[in-house]
């Protein structure tokens, strides 16, 4: 993925005297937020072609798209979350101690990983998820706020029609979550999971309740979609937005391959979130106070268009190869705790399930050490929906 695919003019795109249901316009929503879902299958097309077609290795193809992603678009939205944050003398005057006591998640993530890569890799998939799905419900209240705020404030955006809205969202990604958990089969790459899921969550009664959940939350949300349309009050954006993702997110935890099944979904909310933070740059830049709060921002986010910040969020992806290099060096001489070498009576069997855990060791540092301090940012900013506010006064 280019720059210029998460292109952002410098000035937003929203009429100021007559601001619609859109984030920013009917075309902006739809390619940014809403029809680049259409991205969700590629990860997996190409890993089956890779292995089916092709017929190269598994874990080697497997490995290959989850750093091309990183590199394409994943890692550039985890990176960008900064120049909202770090970066920002505003953010961190207002939140001193959140910066500061991200320096902790770092030595977390490293702990676990040569400790208990399972255990991280569980921790991490449970909060992606969350994580994935706060996102979403962010941007369905900045399509609830949009409405009530200045469309009209006698419209759909009521306390039932939120839990309504929250509840399906929420709960859409679980039950064959739970159902691969009650088989024994959930597992991210060379890595079982549920070796460090209780065994009380093993079984059966776990997906059959999330699956009643669920179901009760989407017959629910059918009915008030219903009731919405009727009395000529739907939000359509907002409408469309949580169809589709229900629908791609359901049933993404039953794929084979969870790696790569969710580096689908990591597309998606990584390419919504470049858009999203860019946009709000920009309109920092246009309406507000970038200049004095973020110069370094400021000074990449000149131009028609975001590449400036494209370049400057890629560019912090070094920090990451850093890392990587520096743990994969040090894991070459340690023995991977957990894995069993009476378990492989073939010494090369064995000398090749040591060299996919140093480098998932090194791999899932890199990536974690600043993908958990962004999830950790975003707890924070996901609770502003007056961010857009600005681009329509």
């Amino acid at each position: 993925m280019s720059a210029s695919s998460v292109s952002l003019s410098s000035a937003p795109a929203i009429h100021r005297d007559h601001p619609t249901m859109w984030l920013r316009d009917r075309r902006w929503d739809m390619v940014f937020i809403i029809l680049s879902v259409l991205v969700v299958p590629l990860p997996y097309f190409f890993y089956l072609f890779g292995t089916n077609v092709l017929n190269q290795d598994a874990d080697m193809v497997r490995n290959v798209i989850n750093g091309f992603v990183a590199i394409a678009v994943g890692g550039p939205h985890m990176m960008s979350t900064l120049l909202r944050t770090s970066f920002d003398k505003e953010f961190k005057q207002r939140y001193p101690m959140l910066v500061r006591s991200s320096a902790i998640i770092p030595i977390i993530v490293v702990s676990l990983a040569f400790l208990n890569l399972n255990l991280l890799l569980t921790v991490f998939f449970f909060w992606a998820m969350l994580h994935v799905l706060h996102q979403v419900t962010y941007i369905v209240e900045l399509y609830n706020h949009r409405e009530h705020k200045f469309i009209r404030t006698s419209s759909a955006v009521s306390l039932p029609s939120r839990l309504v809205d929250y509840a399906v969202v929420l709960t859409c990604l679980f039950p064959m979550a739970a159902y691969k958990i009650s088989q024994g089969t959930f597992a991210v790459g060379t890595n079982d999971l549920t070796k460090v899921i209780p065994e009380a969550f093993q079984e059966p009664w776990l997906f059959i309740g999330a699956a009643i959940v669920f179901f009760i939350a989407a017959a629910a949300y059918i009915v008030k979609t219903i009731r919405e349309y009727q009395q000529g009050i739907i939000n359509w954006p907002k409408t469309i937005f949580i169809t589709l993702t229900v629908i791609v997110f359901f049933p993404l935890a039953a794929f084979e391959n969870l790696d790569t099944a969710f580096q689908g979904a990591n597309t998606w909310h990584s390419f919504q979130y470049l858009a999203i933070t860019f946009y709000i740059i920009k309109i920092k830049q246009q309406y507000g106070n970038l200049e004095q709060t973020a110069p370094l921002v400021s000074r990449f986010s000149k131009g028609k268009d975001s590449r400036g910040l494209f370049a400057l969020s890629a560019l912090m992806l070094l920090g990451s190869l850093v890392v990587f290099i520096i743990v994969r060096f040090v894991a070459g001489y340690i023995v991977p705790p957990l894995i069993n070498s009476a378990a492989y009576p073939n010494v090369a069997d064995y000398q090749r399930m040591v060299e996919l855990w140093r480098f998932d060791v090194a791999y899932y540092t890199a990536i974690l050490s600043f993908l958990w301090i962004h999830y950790y940012h975003d707890h924070f900013l996901f609770t502003n929906f007056e961010v857009l506010d600005e681009a329509i006064k």
